[in-house]
């Protein structure tokens, strides 16, 4: 084995670590090749179209369901809350997201590793017939760094920060998602309910009546043509109620895949759509609900994910360059091993510029181009999908609020004719036709009422979410 003479650095320090000091200084020199990103300019209009609420604006909280004062619905969203699987998945969306943002600051930092290595072998002397026996122990410490003059890698890493920022957006528009569908389905299965139990109310009613009017045929007082219409009052009425029941249960089955149970672990038994209080919503100036939308955040993010990768694309144009050291001790015996004469040290550099890659490289690049330009479309019909959805919300609240005090009316005023007909026709001033009709119209009268009731409910949700359910953009530093 051949001996290695040490060399002495002028300052006193190992060569290696004097190079991985200058990593930092020469990747302050570094430039950067790619588009600096602007945001896209979309002017909101000054305000909503649809008159909202006078009073001062105020946005949803982040517990905005808390304010229809239903138990049974903060319950459910609870539980939705830790057991959805959608919640879930975008939960492992954004920890998948984490993991390529770490691997994506790797290259922006050293590589350090150490190996050790000892032989011993047996070899004849040259031109003799002697044989010898030696050692070789060899401990090394290597580093290497790919300086980022281009800043590649810093796109590439700033790519993946906002791939996970748009990831952490996404769970949050799932959320709102889907707690606003836990409050939706659990007030259609009240509606549904207050619809059965109207039916049900309603067929008591008709049977009540037919079974007068079957005294009253044989009485001679009533013909058997008003027994036959009021029979198939009561068997129209009673063929309503099996698809009630069928929605009903839907629904409920509906509700338990939104909190992650199974079918036969949900059973809405209690409460009705009166009980539900209706929260004021005053939303605030358009300008300000791009920052409360996390769908919007998230198209953003990923817009400028992939003007990060534009950046990165343009980069591979340019060389490469990496710098190696290596650094330790090499002897024939552990005795000196760690002595200076033992020392030994290697540094390099190395520049690769590509020449020919097929059209790889450039077929990258317009691919990044052509990704960025169907983000930016994305992030217009996002931002524009947003101020229409509180638009559409805005006027569907307002037309049924209108709807239910008018239906509200309605009912009122065929619950007073049908008592009026039903006193009147056993006094025997009117005909049983005339009940007949009052007493199909309050059926229809009410059971409109309950729907109206749940559009009205299914209105204010609609808003909650399009106004962004009380989330508020950030700042994050990267």
């Amino acid at each position: 084995m051949h001996a290695v003479q040490p060399s002495t650095h002028p300052s006193g320090r190992s060569p290696v670590a004097g190079i991985l000091t200058g990593i930092a200084a020469l990747a302050l020199g570094a430039c950067t090749v790619g588009p600096w990103y602007h945001k896209p300019a979309i002017a909101p209009p000054q305000s909503w179209t649809t008159a909202a609420n006078p009073a001062a604006p105020e946005w949803p909280a982040m517990d905005w369901w808390r304010g229809f004062k239903a138990p049974d619905l903060d319950a459910y969203i609870a539980q939705a809350e830790t057991a959805n699987d959608d919640l879930r998945a975008a939960i492992a969306r954004v920890e998948e997201a984490d993991a390529q943002r770490r691997i994506a600051l790797a290259p922006l930092l050293p590589t350090l590793g150490a190996s050790a290595a000892a032989s011993r072998g047996r070899q004849p002397v040259a031109n003799s017939a002697v044989y010898q026996t030696s050692n070789d122990f060899n401990p090394l410490v290597t580093a290497s760094y790919e300086l980022d003059f281009w800043g590649k890698n810093r796109a590439g890493y700033q790519a993946a920060a906002y791939t996970e920022k748009a990831s952490r957006y996404d769970r949050t528009t799932v959320e709102l998602t889907v707690l606003s569908g836990v409050a939706t389905t659990y007030f259609q299965t009240l509606e549904l309910r207050d619809r059965l139990r109207i039916a049900e109310s309603n067929l008591g009613n008709a049977a009540e009546v037919l079974r007068g009017l079957r005294l009253e045929e044989r009485a001679g007082t009533a013909t058997a043509l008003d027994v036959a219409q009021q029979e198939t009052v009561v068997d129209t009425v009673n063929a309503t109620i099996p698809p009630l029941r069928q929605q009903l249960r839907q629904s409920e089955d509906a509700l338990a895949i939104l909190v992650g149970s199974t079918p036969e672990a949900i059973a809405v038994t209690r409460g009705q759509l009166d009980d539900i209080a209706l929260p004021p919503v005053r939303p605030g100036l358009p300008s300000e609900l791009l920052a409360r939308r996390p769908d919007v955040a998230e198209a953003e993010a990923q817009l400028i994910a992939a003007n990060a990768n534009i950046a990165a694309a343009r980069a591979a144009f340019f060389p490469s360059i990496s710098l190696t050291a290596n650094g330790g001790y090499e002897s024939a015996a552990l005795a000196t091993l760690l002595t200076p004469a033992s020392r030994v040290w290697l540094i390099g550099a190395d520049l690769t510029q590509p020449i020919f890659q097929g059209g790889a490289i450039l077929g990258q690049y317009r691919y990044s181009q052509a990704r960025y330009r169907e983000l930016l479309a994305d992030y217009h019909k996002a931002v524009i999908s947003a101020l229409a959805n509180v638009e559409d919300a805005l006027i569907a609240v307002q037309q049924t609020e209108d709807q239910v005090a008018r239906q509200l009316q309605a009912t009122e005023e065929a619950r007073r004719a049908y008592r009026f007909a039903d006193a009147q026709m056993h006094a025997g001033t009117i005909n049983v036709l005339t009940l007949l009709n009052t007493e199909t119209t309050l059926f229809t009268a009410e059971d409109a009422l309950a729907q109206a009731k749940f559009a009205h409910l299914q209105a204010l949700v609609s808003l909650y979410q399009a106004l962004g359910g009380g989330w508020r953009l950030e700042s994050e530093p990267l």
